[in-house]
């Protein structure tokens, strides 16, 4: 199994010396925005061309976040109506059913991504995402509410990946760390959001299942809005479109930066025809310590105990007065045994081990370009 490697060019250029190919990449983005060849600097394209595009594709990252959160204050009066109640294993169920779901889902978002395009990929996270919401809001029973979160997270497993790799396609590269912050503010949003329109569930019977039909409305704006916006110029370009890359390109970024961001394509399109990457380089090649990062950031994250406060702090209050998979499933069954204060201190324990690891592994990147940041994950030779 392969897949296209990105950005290639940096580890030719980096066997000739990493500081020549910084310096050339520098002289190409100095010359890339200079108008027409007639020296003048025109500076950096205008922001708020890109952020209409950018607001329709957090729409996923705030589906995300809402079904999180959704179960929060639902959970007890949904477990009431459809005859669970007090069967912690159920309960963990409804929660990890979602997350087994997503897993599913971005097994398939890459594949998806690179086969429809970006914006077919988004209408297509949008579609399981209203079919299962609308499933759960009319569950009936247990199995019923099950299969329905199940196809909710089959779309919020390819929605968010796609989202960081659309906002990293077609935002300028002065915004694009703003930009990319949008998506976890969206996914924060939205957990707010569910906790807020959940709170009536306690008092007002069958709310819960209001709260599941809201979230389809969002799901419906993201896949009608997004015919209207821009594909990535990237996908478009790989696919041998150059016109269309352009066209995109242009209300992206207008009409003056059109040249240079097609030459800067260019340039990165070379390295991916210049080499392949395999699967298993993942795991023992050169990828292998950028692999090693992001899983154990990932992982630490997930045992920090975030997702049990996004899906059972309201029982958590009350009750005091994978990972992340069966985090939602067994966190219930653990808070029983262990009690709050030896389950809360495990949870502190790997929060204080991943402040280390980022301390001792992660690169500051602030001020560095994507090929530098490249070049410093590298092996030397």
């Amino acid at each position: 199994m392969a897949m296209r490697g990105r950005h290639l060019d940096a580890y030719s250029m980096y066997k000739r010396g990493s500081k020549d190919y910084i310096n050339a990449h520098d002289k190409e983005q100095g010359s890339a925005r200079l108008l027409n060849g007639a020296g003048k600097d025109i500076g950096n394209p205008s922001w708020n061309r890109s952020l209409p595009h950018i607001l329709v594709a957090t729409l996923s990252s705030l589906l995300f976040g809402y079904h999180l959160g959704v179960v929060n204050e639902t959970l007890e009066s949904m477990s009431h109506d459809l005859g669970f109640h007090g069967n912690t294993m159920a309960e963990g169920l409804v929660v990890s059913t979602c997350l087994g779901g997503a897993f599913v889902g971005s097994l398939f978002s890459g594949s998806i991504a690179d086969g429809v395009g970006r914006r077919r990929a988004f209408q297509l996270c949008a579609l399981p995402m209203i079919i299962g919401s609308s499933m759960s809001a009319t569950a009936k029973n247990l199995w019923g509410m099950l299969l329905g979160r199940l196809f909710v997270g089959s779309g919020m497993g390819i929605g968010p990946p796609v989202a960081a790799l659309y906002v990293t396609e077609v935002s300028p590269a002065y915004v694009r760390g703003t930009y990319g912050s949008c998506t976890q503010i969206a996914t924060c949003l939205g957990l707010m959001g569910a906790l807020f329109i959940g709170l009536p569930a306690k008092e007002t019977e069958g709310w819960w299942r209001i709260c599941f039909w809201v979230s389809a409305v969002p799901a419906a704006m993201l896949a009608l809005f997004m015919e209207f916006s821009a594909e990535s110029p990237q996908w478009l370009f790989k696919r041998g479109r150059g016109a269309d890359a352009e066209a995109e390109f242009e209300k992206l970024l207008g009409g003056p930066y059109v040249k240079g961001a097609m030459a800067e394509l260019s340039k990165s399109d070379r390295g991916d025809e210049a080499d392949t990457v395999r699967f298993s380089e993942l795991l023992y090649g050169r990828h292998r310590k950028v692999i090693f990062i992001g899983s154990t950031l990932f992982a630490l994250q997930q045992l920090s105990g975030i997702n049990a406060v996004f899906y059972f702090s309201s029982t958590v209050f009350k009750n005091a007065g994978v990972i992340n998979f069966f985090v939602g499933l067994l966190f219930l069954r653990l808070l029983e045994q262990i009690g709050p204060l030896v389950l809360n201190t495990i949870f502190g324990t790997f929060c204080l081990l991943a402040v280390i690891f980022v301390k001792k592994n992660v690169l500051e990147t602030k001020g560095k370009s994507l090929q530098e940041i490249e070049i410093a994950f590298l092996p030397p030779e």
